[in-house]
């Protein structure tokens, strides 16, 4: 197993007929670097295909976490806080143009997709807290938090006792000229 950096990757030039980034590009950091490499193991004719992520479907349990998520965020100590990460740009069809086109990629297929996370609360929560890793925060931060999803979805259940919660993702490709 080989293990590095994206930016600085461990194969020969055009080693690879297809690239795929699962919700990784739009965390990474110098992200012209990432790309460069990627150009760089991939062969003419090559694909890259990423997922990024797309936010919420709308109005359910995933509006609620994210808004539970972020006042425990702001309330966390500085060292239990996660960095934003990644370029913006990474995480729109226009900005994965503008990074990807001068380097020989054809325009950007765009493909937005819904997920559906439905389910009882507690296979709600753990998903959620999955996506949106609640490690580093302090456990008593993640009992509150875990707390208050529980008090508040219950609100959201449908009559079988399903919790709503569904995100989109995106699924953006280009063929490497």
């Amino acid at each position: 197993m080989l293990e590095s950096r994206a930016q600085d990757l461990p194969f020969p030039d055009g080693s690879f007929d297809a690239c795929v980034s699962h919700m990784a590009l739009m965390l990474m950091g110098d992200v012209e670097q990432v790309i460069a490499e990627v150009v760089r193991v991939l062969s003419p004719g090559s694909t890259l295909a990423c997922v990024i992520g797309g936010g919420a479907v709308g109005g359910e349990a995933y509006d609620l976490f994210l808004g539970l998520l972020r006042a425990a965020i702001q309330t966390a100590l500085a060292a239990q806080r996660v960095p934003a990460l990644g370029d913006r740009r990474t995480r729109t069809r226009e900005g994965l143009d503008s990074l990807l086109g001068p380097t020989g990629f054809t325009p950007v297929d765009w493909e937005t997709v819904a997920l559906d996370l439905s389910g009882p609360p507690e296979q709600v929560w753990a998903a959620m807290s999955g996506i949106y890793d609640v490690d580093p925060l302090h456990p008593r931060t993640v009992a509150s938090l875990r707390e208050a999803f529980f008090e508040r979805v219950e609100g959201l259940a449908k009559p079988s006792g399903v919790i709503p919660c569904g995100m989109k993702v995106h699924v953006a490709t280009a063929r490497l000229e």
